[in-house]
């Protein structure tokens, strides 16, 4: 247990694991959170082998191992090896889903099954690369692809299989060389390596536990086959909130946690990423993942505006709900909210000085202000409007990072002695004073009446 919280605070967080632990029959639980980049609390409840966990055992993590499969298929992006608008067909061919654009099997969208043509994958020896892939014939394709998420633990076993093809070597030996290390996971394996959780059923009407297999997943192991700890997790939530080192460009993690499809429309309240799932949980955007594997169940969420972030790991195929890192976040949230660091002055690019104050688009009124990072801030004057950060290009340029400028260019014009006339977003013009005569306004109005 670590003590940079109120004692009350711990006390409300250890209530609710032990609550968990007890309602949900676990043989152990225990969870974490993360704050700014730090474990601020770990603590657990029962026992693995007749000893309480610690933050170095191992659980199986299931299907957090996807987020790590996301990972390296974005990598393979980013070095241009591949789009996400390519066809499957182009990077792993013969298979049903080849026309489907690899993005769809990031967002479980392509209309792939959700198990494969096999044994129960979970709890049987898993097949070769090869055998998979055959069975992924018309067989393996469901109604409503492009429209309709449907999730789908095949196309993370084929993604497994696009980043072996590129990489020249097993997807395991890339997630080793490409993350593991680099971000110092040392405990996070395809195998169990002790000290580590056995997996218990727990029956339902009598409390007894019969041990669960553990075998290996092989071809389909991108969906499932990761062991890891509380300290790996949390090194983990805190890379998924941003603090990415040399692995990924913040701005990719960022494109990862962007909504592809959502449960219901309107006030999401779940949806998925880039191999992300995502809740809106009392006006916070969450990111993590759930995993559930025979004698096992997890779950690990981050906010990233929040910078906090918090993991569950149990040995117990049922019990233990989903809910309990919202839950953690919650209990953090009230009784510890985070206290807004003192404002001060800042240095200042003089040149982005003239670029601040009243832009009008038409006649709405807009405000540019500059934030402390440098990026620009376009927020609407009363609140109604489209508002957007926008970061700086080497070119002079400006991309947007927010809502519906996400992506877009703004450009500076100016007047003839160099003074800044209008901003140039995507061909929408935003000017000094509303249709400013002086500025590239096409439909001005003429005049005011």
């Amino acid at each position: 247990m670590l003590t940079s919280l109120l004692p009350t605070t711990e006390r409300a967080l250890l209530r609710r694991l032990a609550r968990e632990q007890r309602d949900g029959r676990a043989p152990s639980l225990i969870a974490g959170l993360v704050r700014d980049g730090e474990t601020i609390w770990v603590d657990t409840r029962g026992w693995v082998g007749g000893e309480p966990a610690t933050a170095d055992t191992q659980y199986r993590i299931g299907s957090i191992t996807k987020t790590f499969v996301a990972v390296l298929v974005m990598r393979l992006r980013d070095e241009g090896r591949l789009d996400l608008a390519d066809r499957v067909e182009d990077h792993v061919p013969g298979t049903s889903v080849g026309e489907r654009p690899i993005w769809q099997l990031l967002a479980h969208n392509s209309g792939l099954t959700a198990e494969p043509n096999s044994a129960w994958w979970e709890r049987t020896p898993g097949v070769d690369s090869e055998t998979f892939l055959d069975e992924i014939d018309k067989d393996a394709m469901r109604p409503y692809p492009q429209q309709v998420f449907h999730y789908s633990n095949v196309g993370f076993g084929l993604l497994g299989e696009l980043v072996a093809r590129h990489r020249g070597a097993d997807w395991t030996e890339a997630l080793q060389r490409e993350i593991l290390d680099p971000l110092g996971m040392r405990r996070t394996t395809t195998h169990p390596v002790a000290p580590y959780a056995r997996g218990w059923a727990v029956h339902p009407w009598a409390d007894l536990v019969q041990e669960e297999p553990t075998e290996d997943a092989k071809a389909m192991a991108p969906a499932g086959q990761l062991w890891s700890t509380v300290d790996d997790m949390a090194r983990w939530m805190n890379f998924l909130g941003g603090d990415t080192g040399e692995v990924l460009h913040p701005d990719t993690v960022m494109e990862m946690r962007t909504p592809t499809t959502v449960d219901d429309a309107g006030t999401w309240t779940a949806g998925i990423g880039l191999g992300l799932q995502l809740q809106r949980h009392r006006g916070r955007r969450l990111a993590g993942h759930s995993g559930s594997m025979p004698g096992f169940l997890a779950n690990l969420l981050v906010d990233p505006d929040e910078n906090t972030g918090a993991v569950f790991l149990a040995n117990a195929t049922a019990g233990p709900s989903g809910a309990l890192a919202v839950d953690l976040l919650d209990i953090l949230e009230e009784h510890e909210p985070r206290v807004p660091e003192p404002w001060q002055p800042a240095p200042v690019d003089p040149a982005l000085l003239e670029l601040t104050g009243l832009w009008y688009w038409g006649p709405t009124a807009h405000v540019v202000r500059i934030l402390p990072d440098g990026m620009l801030d376009l927020v609407p004057w009363q609140g109604k409007g489209r508002a957007s950060r926008f970061r700086p290009n080497a070119d002079g340029t400006w991309t947007g990072l927010d809502g519906y400028h996400r992506g877009e260019w703004l450009r500076v014009g100016r007047a003839a002695d160099g003074t800044p006339n209008h901003l140039d977003l995507n061909t929408f013009i935003f000017t000094r004073s509303p249709y400013d005569p002086n500025a590239p306004v096409p439909g001005g109005a003429e005049s005011w009446r």
